[in-house]
């Protein structure tokens, strides 16, 4: 049994928002309520309003009554964004992006011991190797090349 919630075109970043995700993703209904309920993050107040309303999903459409068993599980996607412009100095011009997010909360069977958020299979992020400095890979530096010697 699958239940599941989306909130849609959500003003948070989904930046921010991931980060609340992934301190209950994985966890019971009981310990996600808990956590989201004292994180201060304004995140927190909307995947926890998604999630009640999960509940409130499984409760009538599937008429789970024993919420103890089921574990949460969190996505959050990136939504439009929307541009505007800020004026800056000199005739130029800044773009504002307000960032939306699509939060989808899913209730399911926990399955076990294995319940619990599996490890990444995926590298660590961040940049590594010769682009780790900020120098773009494949290419040479800026200046590289050039002469001082005039014809």
């Amino acid at each position: 049994m699958l239940t599941k919630a989306i909130a849609r075109f959500i003003r948070v970043s989904p930046r921010k928002s991931r980060l609340v995700a992934d301190l209950v993703r994985g966890k019971t209904v009981a310990e996600a309520l808990a956590i989201l309920q004292y994180s201060p993050q304004a995140a927190a107040r909307l995947i926890e309003k998604t999630l009640r309303s999960a509940i409130a999903n499984a409760g009538h459409n599937h008429q789970v009554r024993n919420l103890d068993d089921l574990t949460v599980g969190v996505v959050v996607d990136g939504g439009p964004s929307l541009k505007r412009i800020q004026p800056r100095a000199m005739g130029r011009a800044f773009w504002i992006r307000h960032r939306t997010s699509h939060i989808t909360v899913t209730l399911a069977e926990a399955t076990g011991a294995g319940a619990s958020r599996p490890a990444r299979a995926s590298a660590p992020r961040g940049r590594t190797g010769a682009g780790a400095a900020g120098a773009r890979p494949g290419r040479a530096r800026a200046g590289a090349g050039r002469t001082t010697k005039s014809a």
